[in-house]
């Protein structure tokens, strides 16, 4: 299909057209950011959600300026560019730059995810340096830019070259790679194997936020891929690239289905349930798995090599956990890493031969294979340098102390959820309740009749720092809270869902427990209740209940010297 009409300058207005497409996919792209915060997000602990959304961040901050000052050119020098920095002061330039930077990032922000709850912030910020300098372009110079040692006319060529369309191998197999690299130097996160060997499985918080991050991926994915294709009318004679564009979108959606149906597969032969998990990064495995051959395959091997993508997902992520003791922590080895690999080693067996038709590329084999042990040898080397300098520096991990309070606390003094975290109180101490400003709390006699009292109390969510700082000025700082909801003299409000009503009756509060022996209960019940009220129906209720035995875990110390 013709698109420019004859007499047309059909040059510029191909060059126009195709200029803006790629801009459009670059912002696609960049997009896909989101989805790896999510992702990343999801599959950490609470207390770490924010240290890795700001690394998420600094990775395109710092990576991409890096990638502009230094990594271009040091890629174009690998590739043998005569002038490997003119694009910094050539304005036409620009455009293709900022498509390879995106690129660049994506293979940055991998690695995020696989050292995540012990990194240091300056570990992994010096690292993205590094990798968006040198490490990424390094390997940019061997394929892409120029005649670099993998291309059709570099010393490993072969006379063919390594083919990678998309950058399942450059891109992803280089960040899962890279990401395993760092985690095994780090070393895996507090509690995560015993000494034994034995794996403990530390959950994370939300399923929901890596499920909306995969989604967010997938969407991106198409840019990352049929973007690629960035030639989409023909400069000489107008004409409509698609059928190379089709293929790429087909082959691309194959291929991520696939990558679903094979993590399942085999999710439920292991454990007989489907984990949802695996499902979401059976699809990025999947994309990942055709992202270097989607060009050039036959239809139908998209969903063989992106079920392929999937299934070895639970296989090679239980080898990296059970046997090389590796806290990858958001898998993004077995998702990027072997995926790739995987992606690249298959494509000479399902190319399209003239015709259409499928052919087996023998030529292809050799010049592969080379090519993933190229990268993936330069990729371990150059990392284990950095990280392993940054270890041996002891920059590279955060201390145990830290570890365990949470990175969102140690390394940026904010709290992803802070609403049990309001008290405004900076001498606020536990466990013995002396106040470090020197004044004594609690009591010298024998109150609650010598026993041990819990008081529960439900306030409002807005209340609860109020209610903190009035139990630490009674004496009674130690308490346990927990969201509820529940229902009692506070009226039902309506609420609207596309248009349809519906009563909304159970309302949100929060549940605070304080147990005590020598401060009186009653100081407890008078502290949250002036607090707490506002004089409007549901500001709560407050309960007192005896306690028949304490016990200390640490010490063993039991009853009112336990409390």
């Amino acid at each position: 299909m013709t698109l420019v009409q004859a007499g047309s300058d059909l040059a510029a207005v191909a060059e126009s057209i195709n200029t803006v497409w790629v801009l459009t996919v670059t912002f696609l792209i960049f997009f896909m950011h989101a989805g790896f915060a999510m992702l990343e997000a999801g599959q950490v602990r609470s207390k770490n959600v924010a240290n890795q959304l700001t690394k998420n961040m600094l990775t395109w901050s710092v990576g991409v300026t890096a990638f502009f000052l230094v990594g271009q050119g040091i890629g174009n020098v690998v590739g043998g560019n005569a002038a490997p920095f003119g694009y910094v002061d050539d304005p036409n330039a620009w455009v293709g730059w900022l498509f390879g930077a995106v690129f660049a990032m994506t293979a940055a922000t991998i690695v995020s995810g696989a050292v995540a709850g012990r990194a240091k912030l300056r570990a992994y910020v010096v690292y993205t340096v590094a990798l968006a300098a040198l490490v990424y372009p390094v390997v940019l110079g061997f394929t892409w830019a120029g005649s670099g040692l993998l291309s059709a006319d570099g010393a490993l060529g072969f006379g063919v070259g390594f083919s990678d369309f998309a950058g399942g191998m450059i891109v992803h197999g280089m960040g899962g790679i890279a990401g395993l690299t760092a985690a095994w130097i780090l070393g895996p996160r507090l509690n995560r194997f015993d000494g034994d060997g034995s794996v403990n499985v530390i959950p994370g918080h939300s399923i929901t936020f890596a499920v909306l991050g995969t989604l967010l991926l997938c969407f991106g994915w198409y840019g990352f891929n049929v973007g690629t294709q960035a030639t989409i009318l023909d400069p000489e004679t107008g004409e409509f690239m698609g059928g190379a564009l089709g293929r790429v979108a087909l082959t691309t959606t194959l291929g991520m289905a696939a990558g679903a149906i094979g993590a399942s597969a085999v999710s439920l032969a292991k454990t007989g349930k489907v984990d949802t998990l695996y499902v979401a990064n059976g699809m990025l495995a999947g994309l990942v798995g055709i992202t270097s051959n989607t060009d050039a395959i036959v239809w139908w091997a998209a969903p063989v090599i992106g079920f392929l993508a999937g299934a070895q997902l639970p296989v090679v992520f239980e080898f990296v956990e059970k046997r090389l003791h590796i806290d990858d922590v958001c898998a993004v080895f077995p998702v990027h890493g072997s995926a790739g690999v995987l992606g690249a080693l298959l494509l000479p067996f399902f190319t399209v031969g003239e015709g259409g038709g499928w052919v087996v590329s023998t030529d292809l084999v050799v010049p592969q294979f080379v090519g993933v042990a190229v990268i993936a040898g330069w990729t371990v080397l150059a990392t284990a340098v950095v990280f392993g300098g940054l270890k041996a520096l002891g920059q590279a991990r955060v201390t145990r102390e830290h570890e365990l309070e949470g990175l969102d606390i140690s390394e940026h003094g904010v709290e992803t959820y802070p609403e049990f975290n309001l008290g405004d109180d900076p001498v606020v101490t536990t466990d013995g309740g002396v106040r470090t400003d020197g004044g004594s709390v609690g009591d010298d006699g024998r109150p609650n009749d010598g026993g041990i009292k819990m008081v529960v109390a439900y306030v409002r969510p807005d209340r609860l720092g109020a209610v903190k700082q009035s139990l630490v000025e009674a004496g009674a700082p130690s308490i346990s809270v927990t969201n509820v909801s529940g229902r009692g003299s506070q009226p039902a409000k309506k609420g609207q869902w596309r248009g349809e009503e519906y009563v909304v009756d159970l309302h949100q509060k929060v549940k605070v427990e304080c147990v005590v022996a020598e401060t009186p209960a009653q100081d407890v019940v008078e502290a949250i209740a002036s607090a707490a009220k506002t004089g409007e129906k549901g500001d709560g209720k407050v309960f007192v209940l005896p306690v028949e035995y304490a016990r200390q875990i640490r010490t063993g110390t039991e009853g009112i010297e336990a409390v």
